[in-house]
């Protein structure tokens, strides 16, 4: 029961209003530019929920996080935003490109 009680209070610490997430785009913009690979954002991370190949080599990966939500009235109904992050990877398995939604 305490844990559903945390739920919502930590789900509004990592909210971020708007349609851009500045805090998101600061960490990826770089790693994009510094050329992180696949074994670096697995160690920080953790494994993506899920890969695919891409036409040309390489491959994309997709995270889905929570990241904040609304509560509702008369229950107080915590509904959580599901935040889609997907990176891809070139053929030397180097962050080449990202997109996200829902943060």
């Amino acid at each position: 029961m305490k844990r559903l009680l945390w739920l919502p209070a930590l789900c509004m610490l990592l909210t971020a209003c708007g349609g851009d997430n500045p805090y998101l785009e600061a960490s990826l913009k770089p790693a994009e530019m510094q050329g992180k690979d696949k074994a670096w954002f697995e160690k920080n991370w953790g494994a993506p929920d899920g890969k695919s190949p891409r036409f040309f080599g390489g491959e994309t990966w997709t995270y889905y996080r929570i990241a904040g939500g609304k509560t509702s009235a008369p229950l107080f109904n915590f509904s959580p935003n599901q935040c889609q992050i997907t990176l891809k990877f070139d053929k030397e398995e180097k962050l080449s490109d990202y997109s996200y939604s829902g943060c």
